[in-house]
């Protein structure tokens, strides 16, 4: 019962993910998530005691499934080199790679929506959102911290300073490729950030080599 019931709680997340995209989460009643998932009412509350409740769980389960997608690339990115910038390179290629091979382009994120309609939700709500783009910055700013400290850049650069950069990038750009109905336009300004970074070290990179 107990998977059961787990089951029916990812389908309802499940479902809702996209209509939140698509329409925001003030936008997205009650009834068209029962409409997408075929639940009654009393199903839904059995899961989620409030509204509050719900929107809470959704953003945690994208931050989490963000989070995996991040430790994954990471992971790769180690499994290239021990050398950090081979590492960092590699790590963004990952991330660029998964993106372009989606089977479908990225709807959006979620945390963004939350953020653009920060009054629908509590406090604590907001504060979990900022801690998720701050772990996600600092998986970036470590990977970033490495490499400084073994090349110098070719223009004055922080770790922080990168970390923001790549991840602004990447919440700019699912605006952009929504707002231009292209659906490659992430995957692009992923790639254009790399070759920034790759550049951004390559004389030094040379000279060590």
């Amino acid at each position: 019962m107990a998977d059961k019931g787990a089951q029916t709680r990812e389908r309802i997340l499940a479902a809702a993910e996209p209509l939140v995209l698509r329409q925001g989460y003030a936008g997205t009643s009650l009834d068209d998530i029962l409409g997408a998932t075929g639940l009654t009412k009393g199903a839904f509350f059995h899961h989620f005691k409030d509204k509050a409740a719900f929107a809470r769980a959704l953003v945690e389960r994208c931050a989490c499934n963000d989070t995996a997608r991040f430790e994954r690339c990471a992971a790769e990115g180690e499994a290239e080199s021990d050398d950090p910038l081979i590492q960092a390179a590699a790590f963004l290629q990952a991330m660029e790679d998964f993106f372009e091979k989606r089977p479908t382009p990225v709807d959006g994120c979620v945390l963004a929506v939350y953020t653009y309609e920060i009054m629908q939700f509590e406090p604590t709500i907001h504060a979990y959102v900022a801690q998720c783009f701050r772990r996600w910055s600092a998986v970036y700013e470590r990977k970033f911290e490495a490499v400084l400290a073994r090349y110098k850049p070719a223009a004055p650069v922080t770790a922080r300073d990168l970390a923001e950069s790549v991840l602004s990038v990447f919440e700019g750009a699912i605006i952009l490729s929504r707002s231009f109905n292209d659906p490659m336009l992430l995957v692009r300004q992923l790639r254009q950030f790399r070759q920034y970074f790759e550049l951004l070290f390559a004389a030094r990179a040379q000279q060590a080599a």
